[in-house]
């Protein structure tokens, strides 16, 4: 699982933590780049942020504690003085130059955003791209999906080894897309293709990822397969298979597992590792979400059938 260091040194030192912050990120063709990141501090030190490099680029913050009179500043000096509540989203233009006044915990997950990579998975999610973002600086909004999509990614930026590229490619481009459509300015309307994969397509992106189980192929890697922009290639496997990719390669990693342990008697923990999950703990985790018993009850009543027909 890559991490996105360099993003996580950069917010570390935007607001003057001596660790780094864990952050995940998500590789678009052309360079362009999505990354997540969770902050938290109990004692910060006291003071006005540091700066981050003025770009075509935005912040989506989701708030996780509540932060009161919060200061808010762009292009040096205080534009509002607010109370924060935990679950609230905001937006940051990073063109703008903001920065807030530090002086009590905080905790938040951020979303780093490029203008391009809106642009780009705006014209292939919603058919229109964007001329930028439309929002209040310093006032937050109830988010119901940012609050949902960045919960489902503080595992993943918790145990970085149990998730998969695809998880958080799928997970970062819902975001992308999400802001773009309900945030952005609508500039010029484009095509937008609805269709899913040719069978043929369909059957070589499921060999695709089907070839590493541990999830470390990107989603822009398969989608290059095809010459499709990420988004489009995400769509459409979904439209085919019913399923995004991510949620597809952790059935067949319990597929997998599963004819394993009908063809050999093998530890759970060896089978874990050999179907592609991080380990044991991860791997029954998954296969009780997915089949509604854990992998050793499942294996026994396996056992006890086969023992019935003979």
């Amino acid at each position: 699982m890559s991490r996105a260091g360099a993003f996580g040194e950069r917010h570390g030192q935007f607001l003057r933590q001596v660790d780094t912050p864990p952050s995940m990120i998500t590789r678009l063709p052309r360079g362009i780049k999505l990354a997540v990141t969770e902050t938290r501090n109990e004692t910060p030190v006291p003071g006005l942020s540091g700066r981050f490099t003025r770009e075509e680029a935005y912040l989506v913050s989701l708030k996780l504690r509540d932060y009161t009179e919060c200061e808010c500043w762009e292009r040096g000096r205080c534009v509002i003085k607010s109370d924060i509540r935990a679950g609230a989203t905001y937006l940051y233009d990073l063109e703008r130059d903001p920065q807030y006044v530090i002086n009590k915990p905080y905790h938040s997950i951020f979303f780093y955003l490029t203008r391009s990579a809106l642009d780009d998975i705006a014209g292939q999610a919603i058919g229109s791209r964007i001329s930028g973002l439309l929002y209040q600086p310093g006032v937050g909004v109830d988010d119901l999906v940012i609050r949902h999509l960045g919960s489902s990614l503080m595992q993943a930026l918790h145990r970085p080894e149990e998730a998969n590229q695809l998880f958080v490619d799928h997970t970062m481009i819902a975001v992308t897309a999400h802001i773009a459509q309900d945030y952005g300015r609508r500039s010029r309307r484009v095509k937008l293709t609805r269709g899913g994969l040719a069978p043929r397509q369909t059957r070589l992106a499921c060999q695709k990822i089907e070839s590493d189980l541990s999830g470390r192929l990107s989603m822009a890697q398969i989608a290059a397969e095809f010459d499709l922009s990420v988004s489009h290639f995400s769509r459409a496997f979904r439209v085919s298979t019913g399923l995004p990719p991510h949620q597809w390669l952790l059935r067949q990693r319990v597929k997998v597992a599963q004819q394993l342990m009908t063809i050999r008697d093998l530890p759970l923990a060896e089978i874990a590792i050999s179907a592609g999950f991080a380990h044991q703990s991860h791997f029954t985790r998954v296969f009780s979400s997915l089949v509604g018993v854990s992998p050793a009850a499942w294996r026994r009543e396996m056992r006890r059938s086969g023992k019935n027909e003979s």
